[in-house]
């Protein structure tokens, strides 16, 4: 037995009590109230999901199981991956086991390939890397064990066997669309002595003659992970595998949310803003230039890309560990100097105008200047990145809440009528 599954096993039946036991006593209690508002609103606040994978904080942001986001950003995503299942940091061995299981399902089916070959050419890579994962739900270990009739007490380990094979995948599916959409040349073969996010940015072929594009690789996938159970594609692809879909079908649908402009393209509209700002000035513009700017763009109307969150008050850590990162390593880049900048100024330029409840920039304000640094400039691609991260996140709950017997999602709608009639 794996540590992995062997952690799990033992952690298992602890949160199946406890799960039993909150339902029990306080099963009763109300834990949110509906407006009408909020139901012509995307839900938007309505607390009616549990996911301890992680938690949103609006005060101090991403929090991976009871861990602030900025005392974990040193460690690699096969250890968030396993921080995310069990709650742990695995040791030494169980990491160097994990990454064993990775790298042993690694490899993508060649039909894979072909599939993606036979694509339009002007194919979006969103839509050749869902397809990728669409096509490969013949492979999955649950499906042909549900229909032999496993128990409902293991149908989580069957969703974890799954979860990791398709994981172990992702890098190699992302960089083969990469190298395949953009004509990038022949796939590049996997190096079994590099990392799982470090092996990505290998297989990519964007020269990187000091590691750094494998340093950023490693922060970036780690750092996408996760965010609660009730973002569009964690929600969606939870909703699908409460239907028992197995994760490729559910993992596809949660991506098919992500691959929205409200969701995971917003980087690449940040980027282009931030192309316009240096385009405009020619370079980098000084901060009274650039604050100039700013309040000209809002005073016609139009907002600022990248600042503002549906949930956090203070600046989204993810964007703090970017910004650090860029300052470290790639300190004079325009592109990147804008976005430094925009953080300075933006702030309170908002605060004065007055009418952001949010004044801080989220994680997409700052993601994209450093893909284009490092040569990654095709901006249709940035979300398939977000997505090889995403699938972790998405995993994990499914695992979890296949443990805890969480029944199908079937919240209940009302009409108009109905809310004239009662509300």
């Amino acid at each position: 037995m794996s540590t992995l599954l062997e952690t799990l096993s033992k952690k298992i039946p602890d949160w199946r009590y406890e799960a039993k036991q909150l339902l029990d006593e306080k099963g009763d209690k109300i834990v949110s109230n509906v407006t009408v508002a909020q139901a012509y609103g995307g839900m938007r606040g309505v607390k009616g999901l549990v996911c301890d994978t992680s938690a949103v904080s609006p005060d101090s942001g991403l929090i991976i199981r009871g861990r602030p986001l900025l005392e974990i950003t040193d460690i690699l995503p096969e250890e968030v991956f396993y921080l995310l299942l069990t709650g742990d940091i695995p040791d030494k061995g169980a990491l160097k086991e994990l990454q064993s299981q990775l790298s042993d399902h690694a490899e993508v089916p060649k039909y894979v390939w072909d599939v993606l070959r036979a694509m339009p050419k002007d194919s979006h890579p969103m839509a050749m890397f869902d397809t990728a994962i669409l096509v490969m739900e013949k492979e999955s270990v649950f499906r042909k064990q549900y229909d032999e009739g496993l128990k409902k007490q293991d149908y989580w380990k069957a969703i974890l066997e799954d979860g990791i094979r398709l994981v172990a995948k992702l890098p190699a599916v992302g960089a083969g669309v990469y190298r395949i959409r953009f004509d990038k040349g022949e796939l590049i073969s996997s190096d079994k002595n590099l990392d799982w996010g470090a092996n990505f940015a290998h297989m990519l072929g964007i020269d990187d003659p000091d590691g750094m594009l494998k340093k950023l690789m490693r922060l970036y996938l780690m750092l996408h992970c996760d965010h609660e159970g009730g973002n569009v594609s964690a929600f969606s692809g939870l909703t699908v595998a409460s239907a028992l879909s197995d994760p490729y079908y559910a993992v596809s649908a949660g991506l098919n949310g992500l691959a929205g402009p409200l969701h995971g393209l917003a980087n690449q509209e940040c980027l282009k803003f931030v192309l316009e700002i240096e385009n405009h000035f020619g370079g980098s513009p000084s901060q009274d230039e650039l604050r100039k700017f700013v309040w000209d763009r809002l005073n016609s109307g139009r907002v600022i890309p990248g600042y503002g969150h549906a949930v956090l008050r203070c600046p989204d850590p993810r964007f703090t560990a970017f910004i650090e990162f860029g300052r470290k390593h790639i300190k004079g880049d325009p592109v990147f100097d804008i976005v430094s900048d925009l953080f300075d100024v933006v702030p309170d330029v908002l605060k004065e105008q007055g009418k952001a409840k949010n004044p801080w920039p989220n994680v997409d304000a700052a993601s994209g200047s450093l893909l284009y640094h490092f040569g990654m400039t095709e901006f249709s691609f940035y979300t398939v990145l977000f997505s090889i991260s995403r699938a972790m996140g998405m995993v994990s709950q499914m695992v979890i809440n296949r443990a805890l017997g969480i029944p199908l999602t079937r919240p209940k709608s009302i009409t108009a009528k109905w809310i004239k009639d009662n509300a």
